[in-house]
């Protein structure tokens, strides 16, 4: 077998995750293919970047992995940094529903009610508001299966207060975008089986959700995410690390691909020319029709939005807190007159991240209709995120010192119809451009485990096409 080159564009989760999943493959198998990494900037790891300061762990991008996605966790194992892997603490969770918190109900999944119980005794919503909601178990399902927003099924299911008050912070923080313009097929599909199969959310979540532990002498609970102890940093240094037979070419990005006779040839900005038999783009989707040029329907890949945001992080002495609360943290309704939309107590959900006696804040920013607040000076959001605070905690002075941190145009939003649209885009690269294929998060699925596994399904694909 002739010697084959694979180019990796883009050094995020998901061009590590396929480098090393596919240099693992050919080392195993002791097959001829040379493997490049290419990432623009001069750091790999996209969006997760793990700083210390002053003794503080501080995340400016995501602060964990999902441990129910075993991507994540299979990997970490892989790599033999399982021993330090650390769970989020389980504490109580509050959704501030215009001026007043109010405690994460029990008995939901993402947000979503699955237990008649917890529903009526919760004070998030008036008696009208339950009443809706338990509409869910006895409302015909939808006949037609065609995509709909996640906004529209869960508002016919569940009433628009359920939605506004519990539904929608969570699964739009989640997403950073607008629950009423998200796709159901494509982000949450298991809710719509669930409808169809069961005639009812909560009748589904009943039915296939494991049921909580009754025995009081059972273990404590563990938490949903998971980290390292030096925080996800870990995951990126030691996947580094593990490239040791990949060429890695930082600060330079692919600004051409030009499709050849045989292969195809990639313009760096430094005039660098690299030769590939098969390409990997594991960059943002909006990278992709400027690389591409002279493919015209590669333009509508510019129809899937993406949205900004900011993270702002705080760091306080613990006694500048005058009105403590207990519990992680809490996400903001869109009906409330904040413009933060979620505030993590980074120290108390995640051990040792911050010294004792201090406390760690991290507030975000950047709803769908607030775009331009990410736009604001690191002073101005500092100010805004103090005020918001001030009206539910009673922070006295500023703040030891903030990390602000902006992803512009850095999440990508799964509208109704992205399925489709993605389908369309993959079926005119796979007619016209053989061996280079489009993955990560812009397309099949936004979460860190995602991408990982993205990665992973990236280097089998190449590997396919080259053996």
């Amino acid at each position: 077998m002739d010697s084959k080159k694979v180019v990796i564009i883009g050094g995020g989760i998901t061009g590590l995750s396929a480098a090393y999943h596919l240099q693992k493959k050919v080392k195993a198998a002791k097959l001829p293919i040379d493997i490049t990494l290419v990432e623009g900037s001069d750091r790999l790891g996209g969006r997760i970047h793990t700083i210390k300061k002053d003794g503080f762990t501080i995340e400016k991008g995501p602060d964990s992995l999902l441990a129910r996605k075993p991507a994540a966790m299979a990997l970490a194992e892989e790599l033999g940094i399982s021993d330090q892997v650390k769970r989020n603490s389980t504490g109580q969770s509050f959704m501030l529903i215009k001026d007043r918190l109010h405690k994460m109900p029990k008995g939901a999944y993402m947000g979503v009610p699955k237990e008649v119980g917890p529903l009526l005794r919760s004070n998030s919503f008036t008696l009208d508001g339950k009443l809706r909601g338990l509409m869910d178990l006895v409302k015909p399902k939808k006949k037609s299966t065609e995509d709909e927003s996640l906004g529209h099924f869960m508002r016919r299911r569940f009433g628009d207060q359920i939605v506004d008050n519990q539904i929608d912070p969570l699964l739009s923080g989640i997403h950073s975008g607008d629950l009423d313009q998200m796709s159901l097929q494509a982000i949450y599909p298991v809710f719509g089986k669930m409808e169809q199969e069961y005639g009812s959310v909560m009748k589904g979540l009943s039915k296939t959700m494991p049921k909580p532990a009754k025995n009081k002498k059972a273990k404590p609970a563990q938490g949903q995410f998971f980290s390292f102890t030096n925080g996800l940093q870990t995951l990126v240094n030691t996947l580094e690390a593990n490239l040791d037979t990949v060429e890695i070419i930082r600060g330079n990005k692919v600004n051409h691909i030009e499709k050849k006779e045989a292969g195809y040839h990639l313009l760096l900005d430094s005039g660098e020319v690299l030769t590939a038999d098969f390409v990997l783009s594991a960059v943002p989707h909006t990278q992709v029709p400027g690389m591409l040029s002279k493919h015209e329907p590669l333009q509508e890949l510019y129809d899937i939005p993406a949205t900004s945001t900011a993270n702002v992080v705080l760091a306080f002495d613990e006694k500048q807190i005058k009105r403590d609360l207990d519990g992680t943290g809490f996400l903001v309704t869109r009906n409330s007159n904040y413009r933060i939309t979620a505030c993590t107590w980074a120290h108390r959900k995640w051990e040792g991240t911050a010294p004792e006696g201090k406390a760690l804040l991290r507030c975000y920013v950047g709803k769908p209709g607030d775009q331009d607040i990410v736009k604001a000076s690191d002073e101005t959001l500092v100010d805004i995120v103090l005020k918001d605070l001030n009206k539910v905690m009673k922070v006295k002075g500023q703040p030891l010192f903030y990390e602000v941190t902006r992803f512009i145009n850095a999440r990508p939003q799964y509208h109704t119809g992205h399925l489709e649209l993605v389908s369309r885009v993959r079926t005119y690269v796979a007619d016209n451009l053989p061996n280079l294929k489009l993955i990560g998060s812009s397309y099949d699925g936004t979460g860190l485990p995602d991408c990982i596994e993205h990665g992973q399904k990236g280097a089998e694909l190449a590997l396919e096409a080259l053996v």
